[in-house]
């Protein structure tokens, strides 16, 4: 977050209050920023949802929340109660007026015993079948019609393909000003992800490396060790592309190779991300099939649990050609990039939770040691450790010549005792600050939905063509490893424990 001036008073507002996103997220979000004093000094929540609910139990259920997924742990009575207060439950159906009505009232009369407008922030923690009737009502009832304090905040998925999404931009621009909507990604809020700038652009050693001259190929990968589970039904009609490959990882690539903004502020940086999604090669219909991988797990075990196949999740067709895993490649084409792979590998019911970026430099050109095999690799991982490293070769000690890979670590536990704020946290002060720098812009959705869309349209046009399968707790088909060749011979993986030493494939 950039400096900002002082809110004076803030009222938030949550669509979808009885949602898991509210109380796993949201919430504990929320109540961390107020114990680090992040919040302005007055504010209010108000938890929107159809369900008639007593207040005192809705407020019980949120502190359950807090004890299971805060990153204080659990909450301090005193302090608990003191925010409490400022938490109240609205009940009302999203398609009636009377809920935006009366929710106008409570906002205005907010307004008027701080004695002047207050920020507003919407957060539409709902399903994307509400998002346009929600808009609709906060735009027809005034509720944020103010541009410089009225904002909301939208979850993906952002549409379903490039036509929704142009579709849903359209609509939400005819009624509000760009600058008041807000796209989030909780990926670009983690800490480590937010870091890549700061060590690309503020340490000199490592920006004139940055370029084809030196690095080989570039490797993003996100593993998920949960399958489905209940979420069954709507991921059936998405899959990994779109979950995850679309937004996630497509926003890792960008941060990884986007140019250096004049400044840092929102707009320039945003507009060097999407450069980067505008350069990246369209796929054609024939190349889809060779350079994307999609796959769909099959029963297995997870941490010596038993898995059930994707087809035998519940709520999932019995005949599904939904993808769970994809692996692809893909070319920049610009001056920086031009000739380096970008190899993103996402997967449900894998072996562990892991998010890991590799920068794979090329080999070094003096071969004078018989056994210099490893080129150097820097390594950053997002999730479950966060740590940046640099492998390099050293030689062993002895009396002989004999080198061996090494590391160097940064790691956030090591070298600072704060204990590092949620993806969430980040984004919602931000938001509230009108900060938009982590939050994608409509042009930004749009170049990434041109990305994915010549593969979406050859999956469909050849359903079920070259759809590999691969046991729940493994790494994915087989045949994701071939699309790395020549330039490696698996993907790169961080151990299950980091002090058991850290698996280094050769290229």
């Amino acid at each position: 977050m950039t400096e900002t001036k002082v809110i004076p008073a803030a009222a938030i507002t949550i669509f979808g209050a009885k949602g898991d996103l509210t109380r796993r997220k949201l919430i504990p979000a929320l109540y961390n920023l107020f114990i680090d004093n992040h919040l302005p000094s007055r504010f209010v929540i108000y938890c929107v949802d159809f369900l008639p609910m007593d207040e005192e139990v809705f407020k019980a259920d949120l502190l359950d929340g807090i004890n299971q997924f805060s990153r204080n742990g659990k909450a301090d009575p005193v302090i608990w109660e003191t925010f409490a207060q400022r938490i109240f439950y609205v009940q009302g159906d999203f398609l009636q007026a009377g809920t935006f009505t009366g929710l106008k009232e409570k906002l205005t009369a907010f307004d008027k015993a701080n004695e002047q407008p207050g920020v507003r922030l919407f957060y539409f923690a709902v399903a994307p079948r509400f998002i346009e009737i929600i808009s609709e009502a906060l735009h027809k009832h005034k509720l944020c019609n103010k541009i410089a304090l009225h904002r909301m905040i939208i979850e993906k998925p952002f549409g379903t393909d490039l036509t929704t999404a142009r579709k849903l931009n359209r609509f939400l621009q005819e009624r509000f000003d760009e600058k008041q909507v807000y796209r989030i990604d909780h990926y670009l809020g983690k800490e480590t992800v937010q870091n890549i700038m700061a060590f690309r652009f503020a340490n000199y050693v490592f920006e004139p490396l940055w370029n084809n001259k030196y690095i080989d190929h570039i490797q993003i990968s996100v593993a998920e060790e949960v399958g489905v589970g209940k979420r069954g039904g709507y991921y059936d009609s998405s899959g990994a592309l779109r979950d995850m490959i679309q937004n996630h990882l497509l926003q890792l690539l960008c941060v990884i190779a986007m140019e250096c903004p004049a400044a840092y502020e929102a707009e320039t940086i945003r507009d060097a991300k999407t450069r980067v999604l505008k350069s990246i090669r369209p796929y054609t219909n024939a190349n889809v099939f060779k350079q994307v991988i999609r796959g769909q797990y099959t029963e297995g075990t997870v941490n010596n649990m038993p898995r059930p196949a994707y087809r035998n999740e519940e709520q999932v067709a019995a005949d599904s050609n939904t993808e769970t895993f994809v692996a692809a490649k893909l070319n920049i084409d610009n001056e920086r990039w031009k000739g380096v792979p970008f190899f993103l590998r996402t997967g449900k019911s894998m072996p562990r939770q892991s998010s890991v970026i590799v920068i794979q430099f090329k080999d070094s050109p003096n071969k004078i040691f018989k056994d210099d095999i490893v080129p150097n690799r820097l390594i950053i991982s997002i999730q479950p450790e966060l740590e940046i490293s640099l492998l390099f070769e050293s030689k062993v000690p002895g009396l002989e010549m004999k080198l061996k890979p090494v590391e160097m670590d940064f790691m956030y536990q090591d070298a600072y005792s704060e204990t590092l704020p949620e993806a969430y946290e980040a984004l919602l002060i931000d938001a509230l600050h009108g900060d938009a720098t982590l939050f994608m812009r409509a042009d930004q959705i749009e170049a990434a939905w041109k990305v994915v869309m010549p593969i979406l349209d050859a999956w469909e046009k050849h359903r079920g063509k070259k759809l590999e399968f691969y046991p729940a707790g493994t790494w994915g088909p087989d045949a994701c490893n071939s699309l790395l060749r020549p330039h490696a011979t698996e993907w790169f993986s961080l151990p299950p424990h980091k002090g058991n030493g850290t698996h280094i494939p050769h290229p």
